[in-house]
């Protein structure tokens, strides 16, 4: 499980990878945390998944899995949701942005090609998880079990507008401009989740909802795609 070159001297984003043990052979996922440095609950997930998959390959033998736990390492180090350049990085995506952050995950997501992106964040304004999908249309069915494995730690939040946005049931199907996302000349669309939790409920309650939503994602991904393969 190597870990990722640097953007640059100063910003070092960390990769960490789970392989199947048949190369070539593995569902490609990207798992993305901390593009917001206040948002701690997303990178301790990652870290617990990171945990998982190297202790348990045998439930991720079909899965090649990206981990990314800090995607703003100075926002991080200064507790602050943007970066040391005052941007908000999860508004930069696919328009040109020379911030380093943005460039290097860029390459990384042109490079790698993932069949689905799997982002983590916490709303502070939220009283319960919920989330945004968009790319392929299964991600509304990966979105809806993960929701409900959250609710065993955390309750979803059922407000008819969230964040801005129409919702229903934690389910957001817009999205703001300039995310974290699969390049928008990728054929076949991947798969895109934003799943949240609230930032003000406590933090070991948001890391146990998180990474209960990540992994029924995984095994619902796994259930869509063999039961296309059957058709």
């Amino acid at each position: 499980m190597p870990e990722s070159p640097t953007t640059e001297p100063d910003t070092y984003i960390p990769k960490i990878v789970s392989k199947p043990p048949r190369p070539g052979h593995g569902i490609k996922i990207g798992i993305f945390a901390g593009i917001h440095g206040d948002e701690e609950a997303g990178t301790l997930a990652t870290q617990e998944l990171i945990r998982w998959a190297a202790d348990k390959p045998e439930a991720l033998h079909d899965y090649e899995l990206h981990f990314y736990p800090v995607c703003n390492p100075t926002g991080l180090a200064l507790g602050t949701r943007h970066s040391h350049s005052g941007l908000d990085l999860n508004r930069e995506f696919w328009h040109g942005s020379t911030e380093p952050e943005v460039v290097y995950l860029e390459g990384e997501l042109r490079r790698e090609h993932y069949d689905g992106i799997v982002s983590l964040h916490s709303d502070d304004t939220s009283d319960g998880c919920y989330g945004f999908v968009s790319g392929a249309l299964l991600s509304e069915h990966l979105l809806e079990p993960a929701l409900q494995a959250s609710s065993a730690f955390l309750p979803r939040n059922e407000a008819p507008v969230i964040d801005g946005f129409p919702a229903s049931h934690g389910i957001i199907k817009e999205g703001y401009l300039g995310i974290l996302s699969a390049p928008p000349e990728q054929r076949p669309h991947a798969l895109e989740i934003v799943f949240e939790t609230p930032a003000l409920a406590p933090m070991d309650a948001q890391v146990k909802a998180t990474v209960a939503a990540v992994k029924r994602i995984l095994a619902e991904y796994r259930e869509l795609q063999a039961y296309a393969a059957n058709l």
